[in-house]
């Protein structure tokens, strides 16, 4: 799964801004940083995985690497950074966020134009409604999980 995502993304990667909100262990930010991603801000609640994070990171020893411990939802409320080009969402299974954090995102500005979206979901779990200026690029079901890509407009 996590390559075919990344093989949607390869040629937007390069030098991209990326949030990896609701961050757990950090695997989808660690990727993009692999893949060539100037910087990665980890959003996460957990602070057993907050450590973890900020352990494997300080391991990788690179520069624009930010671990916040956060409630997903006030930090998006209540900080504001430079626009980001690409965002990973991937909120705790059969939560109620989704939807919340997606408004935010898009009515906060935290987005550049152009965006990447990248959104994770249980597939039991209600197809969420995103704002009108997505456009689902790809979609996909690999077992019990739904993945999806869209683009700010």
């Amino acid at each position: 799964m996590r390559e075919t995502v990344f093989n949607w993304l390869q040629a937007e990667i390069d030098g991209s801004r990326c949030l990896d909100l609701f961050a757990g262990t950090g695997i989808l930010g660690f990727e993009a940083l692999s893949r060539g991603a100037e910087s990665v801000i980890w959003v996460e609640h957990e602070k057993s995985a907050v450590a973890a994070i900020r352990h494997n990171a300080a391991i990788l020893g690179a520069g624009g690497l930010e671990t916040v411990h956060a409630d997903a939802i006030e930090f998006l409320t209540h900080s504001q950074l430079r626009p980001i080009d690409i965002a990973f969402i991937d909120p705790p299974y059969g939560s109620q966020i989704l939807g919340q954090a997606c408004q935010i995102l898009d009515e906060r500005a935290w987005l550049a134009p152009q965006a990447l979206i990248y959104i994770e979901t249980c597939a039991k779990d209600p197809v969420v409604t995103v704002p009108g200026n997505w456009q689902c690029l790809r979609a996909k079901r690999a077992g019990q999980v739904d993945y999806r890509l869209y683009r700010r407009l």
